[in-house]
């Protein structure tokens, strides 16, 4: 797991690579809500995520719960893998996902 952060503004765009599961969901979390204080909007660049289990599901949840008051998050570059995982569990209602 690797996670990359830029600033532009308000916005804070983390650029995560790997998996978010069991084992790399708590650093994940970690990570990025150390980044997110002063950031009013979030957006998770999923290019390089192959994978997400339902402990990372946690962790978008907790993040956007945690954005939601400040402007929002959004999630971009999202694989059909990942894609099929949000379209089951309903975190496609939930989340706003983009392609760019």
């Amino acid at each position: 797991m690797n996670i990359e952060f830029k600033r532009e503004g308000s916005t804070l765009t983390a650029m995560i690579e790997g998996r978010i599961d069991t084992n790399s969901a708590p650093e994940t979390e970690e990570k990025i809500m150390n980044e997110i204080k002063d950031a009013d909007n979030l957006i998770l660049d999923f290019a390089g995520v192959e994978y997400i289990s339902s402990a990372g599901l946690r962790v978008l949840l907790l993040l956007h719960k945690t954005m939601l008051p400040k402007g929002g998050m959004k999630v971009i570059h999202i694989n059909e893998t990942v894609q099929e995982v949000l379209d089951i569990t309903g975190f496609a209602d939930i989340l706003s996902l983009d392609e760019r």
